[in-house]
């Protein structure tokens, strides 16, 4: 506890320190400088925390679903289930309780420094996107309010890019259609460089924001093109960089590896900006130096930092043992998730009875023709009552905390 109550209150004094160098006009924000990150105090910033997957981005595992395990193909099957309406209201719902201020406090009070959000692009648009259409999207509303609630308990924050146009990935994870069109479309990319120069525009003052995360685990290793693909990314994250450049100089920009943020010998120049660094994912394999040798070499050989975006699913002596060698090697993280039905998480959410047996079977259902569809949908009574009930139970008065997990964070330390 006193560790933790020590943490929050240099986070906290760094941050006033950096705000009231806001308010005079000379802004201080965390940088680059070798393989580490500098706070403006000037002490060495070592990234612990978490990612606030699901949220702005939604997954269908952590609601259970395995089929309809991306944003749209979620969204569909709710409209199957309980119409447009009851959907729209659903998401609406969903937002304003799944992530709240007091879900930042419990995770300030694990002893966190840093939490990772990942948004998708639609956010930042006119589309229809969770139940919402308005002439900008309500990206910039959601990102304000963690940033109020960041800086309230001394968090830096990290904006990720988790689903970009045309989609990075062709996976679940960008919510795309099954290839990674943004490295093909020139419009999808000049949307990519139009929307992170807004975010940029809007931020460029905010010492909140610890940086901005380009592109999330880009090009799955599967692609039989992945080499030309992987040749389009560098190219892709300069023309970025130098958009955001135009507004914002102060932040540090993060760029991820091909194959899912896992291999960075494709990239070949890192002096085109001198406030750039590199993040790494990883789940499963050894919990050893050797298994991630890979990204300290580069590391070592860029002299620039390193940082694990993701982690998790594993063990907690698997967590335990690779937190350590994070830290013996100059790496920080963010687990992934912090929230999400069962375990695993930091704050699991409790299904409500009836959910598996109504709702996940219904995602789960043969629906290829009308006929099926008909049939296999439940009272819709039920249905919208488990939707509310699901909301209820994802905040984070009713989750559970998973104690273990979040020890084998070694966040207090």
């Amino acid at each position: 506890m006193k560790k933790t109550l020590l943490l929050t209150i240099t986070l906290l004094l760094v941050l006033i320190i950096a705000c009231d160098k806001k308010e005079s006009g000379n802004v201080a924000f965390m940088k680059v400088e070798g393989k580490d990150i500098i706070a403006p105090d000037g002490s060495k910033f070592f990234i612990k925390g978490t990612n606030l997957g699901n949220w702005l981005n939604p997954e269908g595992y952590m609601f259970g679903f395995r089929k309809c395990n991306s944003g749209h193909f979620i969204n569909e099957m709710l409209c199957q289930l309980v119409g447009e309406e009851a959907t729209n209201e659903f998401w609406s719902k969903f937002k304003d309780n799944y992530i709240t201020r007091k879900d930042i406090e419990f995770i300030a009070e694990q002893g966190a420094n840093t939490i990772r959000l990942p948004f998708h692009y639609k956010l930042f648009t006119d589309d229809d996107y969770m139940g919402s259409k308005t002439d900008d999207g309500e990206g910039f509303a959601r990102i304000d309010s963690v940033v109020s609630w960041c800086r309230d308990n001394g968090l830096a924050l990290i904006l990720d890019m988790h689903d970009a146009p045309g989609g990075q990935t062709g996976d679940n994870i960008d919510d795309s259609y099954g290839y990674p069109w943004l490295f093909e479309s020139e419009a999808a990319q000049q949307e990519f460089c139009d929307i992170w120069k807004r975010i940029a525009s809007r931020y460029a003052n905010e010492p909140v924001i610890l940086g901005y995360e380009l592109i999330n685990e880009p090009i799955p290793h599967y692609m039989s093109n992945k080499d030309e693909l992987n040749a389009k990314l560098e190219p892709l994250h300069k023309r970025a960089v130098a958009a955001i450049r135009e507004v914002d100089k102060n932040h540090i920009i993060l760029l991820g590896g091909p194959q899912w943020n896992s291999t960075f010998d494709n990239f070949t120049d890192w002096t085109y900006d001198d406030n750039i660094m590199y993040i790494c994912h990883r789940y499963g394999g050894a919990p050893t130096p050797e298994a991630i040798a890979s990204y300290i070499e580069f590391r070592d050989k860029t002299g620039l930092p390193m940082y694990m975006g993701e982690i998790g699913h594993n063990s907690d002596e698997w967590q335990a043992e690779f937190v350590k060698t994070m830290e013996d090697n100059n790496i920080g993280y963010t687990f992934w998730p912090f929230k999400k039905v069962d375990n695993s998480c930091m704050a699991g959410i409790v299904r409500p009875e009836g959910w598996d047996s109504i709702v996940v079977a219904f995602a789960e259902a043969p629906r290829a023709s009308y006929a099926e569809l008909q049939q296999a949908r439940p009272d819709q009574a039920t249905s919208r009552r488990l939707l509310d009930e699901f909301v209820e139970a994802s905040r984070i008065e009713n989750c559970v905390p998973q104690t273990s997990y979040i020890q084998s964070l070694n966040l207090n330390k």
